[in-house]
């Protein structure tokens, strides 16, 4: 008596593999995911707003402010470098399903100067996030029962360049997308501030080398 619901289990099972999706994920662009902003080393970056459009066409506002991770020098690479790996300015965006564009409002504060952009997320990137959610990493299938959701990393440079990455199901960054933000004349916090100070470590890197535009 028990053969029919075996083999209705074993059908249900395998249309679940056929498909791509794992438990509970019927639609594949649901998420969760969460936004993390970093700088490129000791080019101290301050968010001011956020936003995103997700595949339904939903905007969702306000998602997340403050200081965006650079951290110190990084040996050779100076302030070349990116801390894609640091959590950032991380928020969970929630409700959300996948991104089509995000929008961000930042403070450069090393050079000063503001900007403001929406940044287009193309489908390669969101098949990474799919990827994501429902893959196991060869090797180390601990890292799923550890992993919440997608994380996107926007990286935030001096003369208004944002790059962006998606981690994977092996937390490895993946480059997605870079784009040009333009500046907000309106200046920090639409005119209502001034720029914060710049880090020790900033600044003597800066007196000594420059901003190195067209690095990133």
């Amino acid at each position: 008596m028990r053969t029919p619901w075996i083999l209705l289990g074993a059908l249900f099972l395998s249309g679940c593999q056929a498909s791509g999706l794992s438990w509970g994920r019927s639609d594949p662009d649901a998420g969760p995911w969460a936004l993390g902003f970093v700088t490129p080393y000791l080019m101290d970056g301050w968010v001011e707003d956020s936003a995103t459009v997700d595949v339904d066409g939903n905007l969702f506002r306000r998602i997340g402010s403050g200081g965006a991770a650079g951290g110190g020098k990084n040996g050779s690479k100076g302030a070349r470098g990116w801390a894609v790996k640091g959590d950032g300015t991380k928020r969970d965006v929630r409700d959300a399903k996948l991104p089509v564009r995000i929008y961000v409002r930042w403070q450069s504060v090393v050079e000063p100067q503001t900007y403001q952009g929406w940044i287009e997320i193309p489908e390669s990137a969101r098949q990474v996030m799919r990827d994501s959610l429902v893959k196991d990493c060869p090797g180390y299938p601990e890292l799923k029962a550890v992993r919440t959701g997608v994380s996107v990393r926007f990286g935030l440079a001096p003369g208004g360049v944002v790059q962006v990455w998606v981690l994977d199901e092996c937390a490895n960054p993946v480059k997605v997308a870079r784009g040009q933000a333009e500046i907000e004349p309106k200046g920090p916090d639409l005119g209502r501030s001034g720029y914060p100070p710049m880090q020790e470590a900033s600044k003597r890197y800066i007196e000594q080398y420059g901003i190195p535009y067209g690095s990133w």
